[in-house]
């Protein structure tokens, strides 16, 4: 598959034109491997060192739309990883970026590979999130959790929204809470995904 053959499945089923845009303006080969450029815009995911992944397209065009992104929001990625999505939130927003990785050799490339981008990455665990930028409009989890930690639904907006994928070692839903006053709301759950482990300690 070639990127507008990867632009016009993702068109087709569905997805915002903002988030095609954003898959047509951010090149997925500048987050890949050299060894596997040739297959960037393949609609699956694909390995980045560490024992991570960069997740397949659909998958992220999935999250993206369950973040409702806007111009102008702030938003904070945990698990940024090679960096890939952070570029395209911040493609989306036109604001900057904030990304937590916690390998510290992902974290490295992905500074080198979002130094076009106005995104920031830090080299620490997520699950406290980034206590000295909050507040978040969105806040999204690219790796797969039991249950949400508080600390990063704290850090949410007044009606920001959390995207997380939640669920067993072997299959997680993709899950949207937004915040209205104290609560957490679940506004949409989408089953059927496989993240790589949310590690919360180190």
């Amino acid at each position: 598959m070639n990127k507008s053959q990867l632009l016009q499945s993702l068109k087709s089923q569905g997805f915002s034109k903002q988030i095609i845009d954003g898959f047509s303006k951010v090149k997925r080969e500048d987050f890949f491997p050299e060894e596997l450029k040739s297959q960037a815009y393949e609609d699956e995911a694909f390995p980045i060192g560490n024992g991570q992944t960069i997740s397949q397209p659909y998958t992220i065009a999935t999250m993206l739309s369950l973040l409702e992104l806007e111009k102008g929001q702030k938003a904070l990625e945990i698990g940024s990883g090679c960096g890939y999505v952070l570029a395209l939130i911040s493609e989306i927003t036109k604001q900057k970026v904030y990304g937590i990785e916690r390998i510290k050799e992902l974290a490295e490339k992905s500074k080198e590979n979002l130094k076009n981008s106005d995104a920031e990455v830090y080299c620490k665990n997520g699950y406290n999130g980034l206590s000295e930028k909050f507040p978040f409009d969105r806040i999204l989890i690219s790796a797969a959790l039991k249950e949400i930690p508080k600390p990063l639904l704290s850090q949410l907006k007044e009606k920001g929204i959390l995207v997380a994928p939640v669920g067993s070692s072997y299959s997680q839903s993709l899950v949207a809470v937004q915040r209205k006053g104290n609560k957490f709301v679940t506004k949409k759950e989408i089953s059927g995904f496989i993240f790589v482990p949310f590690i919360e300690e180190d």
